[in-house]
């Protein structure tokens, strides 16, 4: 668990802090919105494609190497992404120069730093006990992922198995939301805050939206989930019905304040909605294919920023009201379809025993 939440904590920290400057750096170096969400989109098709391939890849080589390889690769596009930023901002490149050497330095992370995720997980779980295994959806999902270095690697998943798809369609509309609100956010304090003509004052504000959005996660993972014992399928409902409440007062917030509480709302239903379709799609495959479902689920997470900041960005400089309303849109959907279609806890529980 250690070294899976160092991983983890690491590579969320970067990815945090890069949304964080990214719309300020972008203002700064004159730069359009969609644009800067499209540096992205590229390194998020690279790890949609890749991640199947290390889950694969893990069950023979080994958890704790994909881990290592995973951790190196999002070491090097994270430096690299660094220097052809600061070249931009000091002018020694221009500004189309620099963005172009952002995205190739990003693909670094879509195409090796993607080796982590699906291989995190599946690390955990070697030794569980039973009745652990129904503790919550973020304790499922680690702990019945198997599979260890040099074991003989199960048959390949043909096509997407009918028992994941209601968790996999869930998971790509919720992600495609998040991934919306999260392209969308920076730029929204610029603009509410008056700080297009100030840009390097917005990181800060900025920062500390993202921050109550990291803190209103963690609460959902680490403290609502195993202290209410949510299962998945509840976790993914209540989880939108925070993330409508959120979006609604986020859209209308005109002060710091009001933005970072609506964020961190909608955080906290994105906290409980992710680890709820993750922990379905894991209990609805046998222990044997823990590895490359959650290969699947990674690519589900990286198919979700291809499009979706970038879109969500246009949607919002066309209009503000039909960035947001996509967004509730979204958030609406998962909850029908989840109420519809997704396997209860008990269900669940019975296929796994």
């Amino acid at each position: 668990m250690a070294l899976l939440f160092s991983v983890m904590l690491v590579t969320a920290a970067g990815n945090t802090a890069m949304q964080s400057i990214m719309p300020a750096v972008g203002t700064a170096l004159k730069v359009d919105d969609v644009f800067i969400s499209l540096a992205f989109s590229w390194s998020a098709l690279l790890w949609m494609l890749s991640a199947p391939t290390w889950a694969r890849r893990s069950d023979r080589r080994g958890r704790k190497a994909m881990m290592s390889l995973g951790l190196t690769g999002f070491v090097a596009s994270f430096a690299l992404c660094g220097l052809m930023l600061w070249l931009g901002l000091t002018g020694i490149l221009g500004a189309t120069a620099a963005l172009l050497l952002f995205a190739a330095a990003r693909a670094i992370y879509g195409m090796v730093g993607s080796a982590s995720p699906p291989a995190g997980p599946a690390h955990v779980p070697r030794r569980p006990r039973p009745g652990q295994r129904t503790h919550g959806p973020s304790v499922d999902a680690f702990r019945l992922r198997r599979g260890a270095g040099g074991s003989p690697a199960p048959p390949p998943l043909r096509g997407f198995p009918p028992p994941i798809r209601p968790w996999l369609l869930v998971g790509l509309l919720g992600g495609h939301a998040q991934a919306a609100m999260l392209g969308i956010s920076g730029f929204l304090v610029l603009d509410r805050l008056h700080l297009r003509g100030d840009p390097e004052a917005a990181t800060g504000p900025i920062g500390m939206m993202m921050m109550s959005g990291a803190i209103a996660t963690l609460l959902a993972q680490w403290g609502l989930i195993p202290l209410l014992r949510m299962g998945p399928r509840i976790s993914v409902l209540s989880g939108m019905v925070c993330v409508l409440a959120g979006t609604t007062l986020w859209s209308a917030a005109e002060d710091l304040h009001s933005i970072s509480l609506g964020f961190a709302l909608a955080s906290l239903g994105f906290g409980l909605f992710r680890p709820g379709f993750t922990a379905g799609a894991s209990l609805a495959v046998s222990r044997a294919e823990q590895g490359q479902v959650s290969g699947i689920v990674a690519s589900a997470a990286g198919a979700a920023y291809v499009a979706a900041p970038a879109v969500g960005v246009w949607l919002y400089n066309t209009h503000q009201a039909i960035g947001f309303g996509a967004i509730i849109a979204l958030a609406f959907a998962v909850l029908l379809l989840g109420w519809s279609s997704l396997a209860t806890d008990e269900q669940l529980r019975t296929a796994n025993r």
